[in-house]
């Protein structure tokens, strides 16, 4: 009987240590987390009875947005073209460690000298 009633003391502790997670983990205070959010109207009409608002979109260029370069876009076939030959050598269990680790750097070597033929001919060209 008394094994009975430490089972049951001991039990009812851990679920009383358990509840209080929340004061162990934080140092014995709740933190507030406040979120903060920008409310942005959907649509300005141009003409509100009358009124004329310059920074309207037709008056106004603010919503267009740069395009890529053409030596922008070749860069990242070329960044993504090496991420996956580095993927695949990195990952390679029929070498040994040492020669995947050369491997990798040769490819990165490599990845930086055609960025940089890259970026010379498309200067030269202009």
């Amino acid at each position: 009987m008394k094994q009975l009633l430490m089972i049951l003391m001991i039990t009812m502790v851990s679920f009383g240590a358990t509840a209080q997670h929340g004061y162990a983990r934080h140092g014995g205070y709740h933190r507030s987390h406040v979120v903060v959010s920008v409310v942005r109207p959907v649509y300005y009409p141009p003409y509100f009875y009358g009124y004329y608002n310059p920074f309207y979109y037709p008056f106004y260029p603010a919503y267009r947005y740069p395009h890529e370069t053409r030596l922008e876009v070749q860069i990242d076939d070329i960044r993504n073209d090496y991420q996956d030959k580095i993927w695949s050598a990195r990952h390679d269990k029929s070498l040994s460690r040492s020669k995947r680790k050369e491997t990798v750097h040769q490819l990165k070597f490599e990845r930086d000298q055609a960025i940089n033929q890259a970026k010379l001919d498309y200067y030269k060209s202009r």
